[in-house]
């Protein structure tokens, strides 16, 4: 019996082509965009109501949260970020004292570096450098491992054995980040300010007793108070976004790397929201 010819290959350039998907209105993209960033953060507002009732709990005594994991976690956010917060700070106070030295040098006033570093790293610059490298290195950290359990279904897994995932994962990520802050933050200035009385004693001529009496003359309670209550709402907000967008994650990969990219870029904007919120209240305030 004969077999049947096959049929004869088609030319692709006569085969109907799909026709091109309309572009939306841009009345229409800008409505999707709008709804999608009140879902965002209509999301974000939820999240931080979570882990207000997993505060409460815990007050309360009623939360899952173990010490183990406190521990572990300001294991990683304390100590293993020291070297890092030390290079920056110091590189910091370098380009902070030889910048406001060679100003002014020009009118005779080599003496004020230390007003300048001193006030500078104590009050503004530690807590922002603080906040900024830990967007880096915590911040993303917590999204990875957040958003990789949420691909691996393992958040499912602990809703379905009755454990709560703010208690479990977000609550001593949150509470270990804000122990370690105000130590991080006094750390970074001292190294900061250390780093500019070198400069300014090796390159400008300034006496290094001189140096150190100008500085603890111009440092007052108030300067470090602020200091450090920046540098915990800093990492405060790193902490939150970071856990924010890994729980809130897709399950691939891809999703994966899309959370840590918002974690940070997310982190970095509520830093610099923040730091100018709280410069201008506290320089209305006269702090």
């Amino acid at each position: 019996m004969p077999e049947p010819e096959a049929p004869p290959p088609t030319d692709p350039a006569k085969r109907p082509r799909r026709a091109p998907r309309p572009r939306p209105h841009w009345i229409t993209a800008l409505g999707t965009r709008v709804a999608e960033a009140g879902a965002r953060t209509r999301c974000t507002w939820e999240f931080i109501g979570d882990v207000l009732l997993g505060l409460g709990r815990l007050l309360r005594g009623r939360s899952t949260m173990r010490l183990s994991d406190l521990v572990y976690q300001i294991d990683q956010a304390g100590p293993r970020s020291v070297a890092i917060v030390s290079l920056v700070s110091g590189l910091v106070g370098v380009i902070l004292a030889y910048m406001g030295a060679v100003q002014l040098q020009r009118f005779g006033a080599q003496t004020y570096i230390a007003d300048l570093v001193t006030i500078g790293a104590v009050r503004e610059v530690a807590a922002l450098m603080t906040g900024i490298i830990l967007s880096g290195r915590i911040g993303a950290a917590y999204a990875a491992q957040l958003a990789s359990m949420q691909a691996n279904e393992e958040i499912d897994a602990l809703k379905a054995m009755g454990v709560n995932p703010i208690d479990h994962l977000v609550l001593p990520r949150l509470l270990a980040l804000t122990l370690v802050a105000p130590l991080l933050t006094a750390y970074a200035a001292i190294v900061a300010v250390a780093a500019g009385w070198l400069i300014a004693v090796a390159i400008f001529g300034v006496a290094p007793a001189e140096y150190i009496y100008k500085s603890s003359q111009v440092l007052t309670l108030t300067h470090v108070n602020v200091g450090l209550a920046k540098g915990t709402v800093y990492c405060l907000l790193v902490a939150l976004a970071g856990c924010r967008q890994g729980l809130n994650a897709g399950r691939s990969a891809e999703a994966v790397g899309e959370a840590v990219t918002k974690s940070v870029v997310q982190a970095i904007v509520w830093i610099v929201v923040a730091a100018s919120a709280l410069t201008v209240a506290l320089q209305r305030l006269g702090w």
